[in-house]
């Protein structure tokens, strides 16, 4: 990741502690904090809890960040080097993605406006998903980032596949599943979401098993 990225990244988390700052005067005594799937409010906290809770917030978002640009320094695999730029780009786009629920949550406290809590949240894990697939495609075995399974981690050839077609669905399933989403109502919008983000993950589980036990009959032939 080059110099730039790293450090708008660290703007971006703290544009929505920026934001908070600006529109304080406006956040009422009380603040939806939790949402039901469908979207609707099951939770309220005080306004300076809510100060509170958004302060942890940026906090967690700062430490994952951290987390997860840095964890290839301890990846005992040999291609830990190599997915250095990949693994905190991913870290990029997680915190981005963070900083963006937690903007939501203080545009909806400062406008008493829950209607679009799940579209936006699922919207924008579509497009997270799409990002992280391209940043998927090519990269090396690792214990920290991709589709981590025994027979993936133990076999470059069924790794390198698994990836490709994981790349691949998670960008064009991404991007799609965002547009679908933008054009759905109603309150059954969390469970198609729920359902097209776990298909995506499930499928190139699916297809690196089938390789697995394909690559095994081979082996006791």
């Amino acid at each position: 990741m080059n110099t730039f990225l790293r450090r708008i990244v660290w703007v971006i988390m703290l544009i929505p502690a920026a934001y908070l700052a600006i529109v304080w005067k406006q956040v009422p005594p009380s603040v939806p904090t939790h949402f039901d799937i469908n979207g609707n409010v099951n939770s309220y906290s005080s306004k300076n809890s809510f100060l509170m809770l958004m302060i942890g917030l940026t906090v967690v978002n700062m430490i994952v960040y951290l987390v997860i640009a840095n964890i290839y320094r301890i990846d005992p695999k040999k291609y830990a080097a190599q997915n250095k730029d990949r693994i905190q780009r991913i870290g990029f786009y997680v915190s981005a993605y963070l900083s963006a629920i937690w903007i939501m949550l203080i545009y909806e406290a400062t406008h008493d406006d829950t209607s679009m809590t799940m579209k936006f949240v699922f919207v924008a894990m579509g497009l997270l998903f799409a990002l992280l697939g391209n940043n998927m495609y090519n990269i090396q075995p690792n214990y920290f980032a991709g589709i981590r399974l025994p027979w993936t981690l133990e076999n470059e050839d069924n790794w390198k596949k698994t990836h490709h077609l994981a790349g691949r669905l998670w960008f064009f399933g991404g991007v799609s599943f965002a547009a679908i989403v933008l054009m759905l109502n109603g309150k059954w919008i969390g469970y198609i979401g729920i359902t097209i983000l776990a298909i995506l993950v499930i499928i190139p589980i699916i297809y690196s098993y089938s390789l697995y036990k394909n690559q095994t009959k081979k082996t006791q032939i």
